[in-house]
């Protein structure tokens, strides 16, 4: 039996070396890491516009669990479909190299999150307790110790879904990330149908929680707000 089996078996957490900055959050932004904190709540859907904090708040709740227990591991899952004119087969490289543009937004984030003197982002990545996949490869998965934010989940199909979410195993948490508003796959998305479908008293008491931010949320720039008002009322 592994060390990391054991530990969680036994009831001991190990605690990390991940250094996580302090924020000035937001009171909503401070409800949803309490939310993430409850050990009660396995499943967390984030909904919100462009800029509101979507994707930057998953990793952060996601990293704050990696702080208190070092036995965790974070996996970014995202969907090859996007909206560019040149698509994911057609990049050079392995499925590695071909991961790394979609990886950017955590990158990016975890880059925002972590202290840069401490050179911890790259050392997650080389010993792969961070990791990528996209959506089309969960089918067989089982994830155990595991802390997964599903980014831009508006161009998941309701059955890719529905793969994702039966994948989380013991000790694990889950965080769905997605914009009603900026689907790529023609009204296909299945994310609004299954944030519905969860949205309910007797879902949150078996530990899936429905989050939403809005336009209030948007703190990447106030043009920003004002141009995605505008076009949700046209």
């Amino acid at each position: 039996m592994s060390k990391r089996k054991s530990d969680l078996e036994i009831g001991q957490l190990k605690p990390s070396k991940i250094t996580v900055k302090n924020l000035g959050l937001t009171e909503k932004q401070k409800s949803l890491v309490r939310l993430s904190l409850d050990e009660r709540n396995k499943v967390i859907f984030i909904s919100g516009p462009a800029g509101s904090t979507k994707t930057f708040m998953a990793v952060y709740c996601a990293l704050k669990q990696l702080k208190k227990n070092d036995e965790l591991d974070l996996l970014y899952v995202r969907t090859i479909i996007e909206s560019a004119d040149k698509g994911l087969g057609f990049l050079p490289g392995d499925l590695h190299e071909k991961l790394n543009p979609y990886m950017a937004p955590l990158d990016e984030k975890l880059r925002e999150l972590i202290p840069s003197n401490t050179g911890l982002v790259d050392e997650l990545m080389r010993k792969e307790r961070v990791q990528a996949m996209p959506v089309n490869f969960l089918r067989g998965a089982n994830w155990i110790n595991k802390v997964v934010v599903a980014d831009e989940a508006q161009n998941f199909t309701f059955k890719e879904l529905t793969t994702l979410l039966t994948r989380i195993g013991r000790d694990s948490q889950l965080f769905i990330c997605g914009d009603y508003m900026q689907s790529d796959i023609n009204g296909k998305s299945g994310f609004k149908q299954m944030f519905d479908l969860f949205n309910d008293d007797q879902s949150k008491d078996n530990g899936i929680q429905c989050f939403s931010f809005g336009f209030e949320d948007i703190l990447r720039s106030e043009i920003l707000s004002y141009i995605i008002k505008k076009i949700e009322q046209k």
